[in-house]
């Protein structure tokens, strides 16, 4: 699995710039990805018949090596567009689909965590700032603009018992911030999970799924190109993408479905640069999709 990382625009009909979303095809290649695991440790004296369960933070590395969907921005005005957000995060799942080779045994998606209306956040407070000794925002720039080496030389190695933190601080564990409320809610429907591993930074989940296990890359299937579809057919909508690397494209449109083809509008297939028997990649766009 060669590392790259694929960022993809989502784009109006007159050519504006509305969103992107992005995948890593290796998180960590090239330095360890931190995490937290979230766990529970055993605490028992069996001459003082005591068995404790204690809730506590371990920093590992787990999830290097895994495929990261990441970098998932959409324009506020569209949050209300009906399929946009889920054209932006569904077309990267219909790429992996087709380049399955590419890409790691599990996704990973790690979310934005809470902060107050000033930016602050009290799991960095309670945690990252007692060793860092700088603001949330500043920790923020630090990973995305250089090595992430630091985490391991400054950040505690054992376990960090929760109970220990301020209240504050355990309230925000596995919350999210509202921003990212969207991109969370489409990935559950799409079968992640949110129980084992946190943002070291924030305290927020890391979601993880079993990439074979999605629900749109294990849908997705791929059909002949056809331009003029049969009278007595049935038209849906699909969510489509072309076969291409550099030159990926992908939108929502209908089509009629026949067989192995898949019979689509003209101006569908000069969006995408397909040619009449070349192959595509489709998902059927339901109500349980968006």
């Amino acid at each position: 699995m060669a590392p790259s990382f694929i960022n993809l625009c989502w784009r109006e009909d007159e050519g504006r710039l509305c969103g992107t979303a992005a995948i890593a095809a290796a998180a960590g290649f090239s330095e360890p990805f931190y995490s937290y695991r979230n766990e529970t440790l055993i605490h028992a004296s069996a001459s003082l018949n005591v068995h404790n369960k204690i809730h506590a933070l371990t920093l590992c590395h787990d999830l290097s090596g895994e495929s990261q969907l990441c970098a998932f921005f959409l324009e506020p005005a569209y949050h209300r567009h009906p399929y946009a957000a889920q054209l932006l995060s569904r077309a990267r799942l219909l790429f992996i689909a087709q380049h399955r080779e590419r890409f790691a045994r599990r996704l990973i998606a790690e979310m934005v965590g809470w902060t107050d209306e000033n930016g602050i956040s009290p799991f960095w407070e309670a945690i990252g700032r007692k060793f860092f000794h700088i603001d949330y925002a500043q920790a923020q720039h630090l990973v995305a603009t250089r090595s992430k080496t630091f985490v391991a030389e400054l950040m505690p190695s054992y376990p960090i018992y929760v109970s220990l933190l301020p209240d504050a601080a355990q309230h925000v564990i596995g919350q999210i911030h509202p921003d990212a409320e969207l991109p969370w809610s489409i990935l559950m429907a799409e079968g992640f999970e949110d129980e084992d591993y946190l943002a070291i930074f924030d305290g927020a989940p890391t979601l993880v799924a079993r990439t074979d296990h999605v629900r749109s890359i294990a849908a997705a299937k791929s059909y002949f190109v056809r331009h003029a579809a049969p009278a007595a057919s049935h038209t849906q909508p699909y969510l489509l993408a072309n076969t291409a690397t550099a030159e990926f494209r992908a939108t929502l449109t209908t089509g009629t479905v026949d067989v192995n083809k898949l019979y689509l509008p003209l101006e569908t297939c000069a969006a995408l640069g397909l040619r009449e028997g070349e192959t595509v990649t489709a998902l059927p766009v339901d109500e349980s999709l968006c």
